[in-house]
């Protein structure tokens, strides 16, 4: 009877026991991270108006996040090609669990929770087999490795979940090898294939996307869902540097994708690449960033051009407000609608690629 009653007891404490949320990180409404001018590498959660609230080291250069759904935890990746990923306590700065890819595998740098958040889900290179792989984390088990399952290509980089459960990745089409430039060579360029790969809440495959064969030159890199199940993905052109091509595609289930340029001059402004994709957070417009031109180019839903803005070393972006929150090398984070507006500018910080939003979280 003892032993029962201390059971209960224990039950009762542990409802009480109130569950630590992201307010008690500061409510952050961003991740980002960053290089800071000592050289070493964080993860920073900004608030509505990007003003720092906390940083958490990472082991080296970072390039997107996983925000866990309920809890404050955030999955920092190491930029492709990485073979580790850190789990953070956004409280308290704490590395709770560092997560290392099996033997054969990389990371690509993003990842996201499903079922709830008992679930992580990371794209990787199965570079032993030559394709792409999305690799399963058991949240409960303390991010025990569980599966994984096929992607249907080759080089997945980003992936995102749909309203109902669904996920979209990125299949780049590039192969990379670590014993290769430090993993970064780019080894099948006259034949990778990109694709859009749309998969079940239990990892099959249902619909998958490919571009003209004049575009398998296009590797599909980063993905933006809308609130209505429009994805959104950038393009970085891996073929003759001379041509210009769409960095933009605009797609939904069960149709054929919209592929969206610019004029002349502002197309070829971009350089061929497109590094962060978010629709505005009104939901009606879309934009991409280009660090390597300096500019931001923003569509209507149906792919038609809005026009863009110029900011040196643009890179990062995220839905805020009606519009977005924009970042770049310099350390500065800007309100971006028709216009720009800085908010504040981080001394010596330097922003990786991509802001990461918190606003379905918090």
């Amino acid at each position: 009877m003892t032993s029962r009653r201390r059971f209960l007891a224990g039950i009762t404490a542990a409802t009480l026991m109130p569950r630590v949320t992201w307010a008690d990180a500061g409510s952050p409404a961003f991740l980002g991270a960053a290089k800071d001018s000592q050289g070493a590498y964080g993860l920073y959660g900004l608030d509505e108006n990007a003003q720092i609230i906390f940083r958490v080291p990472l082991p080296a250069r970072g390039h997107a996040a996983a925000a866990h759904p309920t809890v404050p935890e955030a999955v920092g990746f190491a930029r492709r090609p990485g073979t580790f990923a850190v789990v953070v306590n956004c409280v308290d700065g704490t590395v709770m669990h560092r997560l290392d890819a099996p033997q054969g595998r990389h990371f690509m740098g993003h990842g996201v929770f499903v079922n709830g958040g008992d679930l992580l889900v990371t794209p990787e290179n199965n570079y032993a087999e030559r394709k792409g792989v999305l690799g399963l984390w058991d949240w409960r088990r303390g991010y025990a490795r569980v599966g994984e399952a096929a992607t249907g290509g080759i080089g997945p980089h980003d992936i995102k979940r749909l309203a109902d459960g669904a996920l979209v990745v990125a299949n780049g089409g590039i192969f990379t090898h670590p014993d290769h430039g430090e993993g970064r060579d780019k080894l099948n360029i006259d034949t990778m294939q990109p694709s859009l790969t749309y998969m079940s809440r239990d990892f099959e495959i249902t619909e998958q996307v490919t571009l003209d064969a004049a575009l398998h030159h296009n590797s599909i890199r980063h993905l933006s869902v809308g609130a209505d199940g429009q994805v959104a993905f950038a393009m970085q052109w891996e073929g003759d540097a001379d041509e210009t091509v769409p960095l933009l595609g605009l797609h939904r289930r069960g149709e054929a994708p919209v592929l969206a340029s610019a004029p002349d001059m502002d197309q070829a402004r971009m350089k061929n690449y497109a590094g962060s994709v978010a629709f505005s957070g009104d939901g009606r417009e879309v934009a991409i960033t280009s660090p390597k031109g300096g500019l931001m180019q923003r569509y209507a839903p149906d792919g038609q051009y809005l026009g863009a803005v110029t900011r040196m070393d643009i890179c990062g972006l995220a839905p805020r407000g009606a519009g977005w929150l924009g970042s770049d090398g310099l350390g500065g984070l800007m309100e971006i609608g028709q216009g720009l507006r800085p908010l504040m500018v981080a001394e010596g910080l330097m922003w990786d690629n991509h802001l990461v939003s918190l606003a379905a979280l918090v």
